[in-house]
């Protein structure tokens, strides 16, 4: 147990001090490259702080852990939202870019939508079991597609339209590579440690198979997020907040779930309803709400969000 405790803790300092590197890295290359950060935050980060999730996930589907599919993909998006944008807005208000408010958030939200609609078939056909079939999974990973031609559309006008501010690299270009490098493979090397010790500490105190799901592996599986989004806002580097948050949760959405779906078939999950989603298009909505007035997301707002995000918890730890 005590041993369980120190490798946590070790896992911890590998998170935080990866994420140091990975976003000063990340950061650096976008302004070497002359390419927005949004949009290396919207793939490079999104996706590389995404394979915890998509283990999990063919993991799930191979098992035939319908709950642990969904658990994963509805937890994550939550606490990637409402936790780590939350917390990040308590270090320091959010700054929003316009172009972000116009494309990435209504784009985030809409597919958002795509999923919780799809996943509530009971609420159109009251007999009908909630799943997510491989036709859903077809259109998950289509809204997917959408999000990437996006964004190379983006990259082919290289930014001309997202005002990228002349900038001194911390790094050059070869060093910005490696301590992306380092900084992400020290994350993925954190969590793995940080999730294994957490999950076995709670068995062997006797916590519930649904308190180790949905909190500890969820919660866990979600710290590259949370910790990239705090020492980001310390950095003031709130394009790869969002970023991160948002590119993170399409491609939970459109590819972690639904490559998986469309290799093994539906994946039933009685355990999740309307309060989940309705708690999923909720985060994704109050984001939008909050940053499109005054483009950014108050200290006020994030403990709003923070809060939504403990009595949604409360109900799930509770409740199941």
């Amino acid at each position: 147990m005590i041993l369980n405790m120190l490798l946590f803790i070790l896992g911890f300092i590998l998170l935080v001090k990866g994420a140091d590197l990975f976003v000063d890295g990340v950061s650096s290359c976008a302004i070497n490259l002359k390419i927005p950060k949004i949009i290396v935050a919207l793939t490079i980060v999104a996706f590389g702080t995404s394979a915890p999730e998509f283990a999990i996930s063919m993991q799930g589907m191979i098992d035939g852990n319908g709950d642990v599919v969904l658990a994963n993909v509805i937890g994550s998006t939550v606490v990637n939202t409402m936790l780590a944008i939350g917390l990040a807005s308590l270090i320091k208000p959010i700054k929003v870019k316009n172009e972000t408010i116009k494309k990435e958030l209504p784009l985030h939200l809409i597919i958002v939508v795509i999923f919780s609609l799809l996943f509530l078939d009971n609420v159109f056909q009251p007999n009908v079991k909630n799943q997510i079939t491989r036709a859903d999974g077809i259109i998950l990973f289509l809204s997917f597609l959408v999000f990437l031609y996006y964004i190379f559309s983006v990259i082919k006008n290289h930014g001309a339209s997202r005002g990228i501010k002349k900038e001194k690299p911390k790094y050059k270009l070869k060093k910005s590579v490696f301590y992306s490098i380092i900084g992400l493979a020290l994350i993925f090397i954190g969590s793995d440690i940080a999730v294994d010790s957490a999950t076995s500490f709670a068995s062997a105190i006797g916590v519930s198979h649904k308190f180790i799901t949905m909190v500890v592996l969820v919660i866990g599986t979600s710290t590259p997020e949370l910790v990239m989004s705090v020492t980001s806002a310390k950095k003031g580097e709130f394009d790869i907040i969002l970023g991160n948050i948002i590119g993170t949760n399409i491609f939970n959405i459109g590819f972690v779930l639904g490559i998986p779906v469309m290799i093994f078939g539906s994946v039933v999950a009685p355990g999740f309803g309307w309060i989940d989603m309705v708690m999923v298009i909720l985060s994704a909505l109050m984001v939008y709400l909050f940053a499109k007035p005054d483009k950014k997301i108050s200290k006020k707002e994030g403990i709003i969000m923070l809060s939504v995000f403990v009595i949604y918890y409360s109900y799930v730890i509770f409740n199941r």
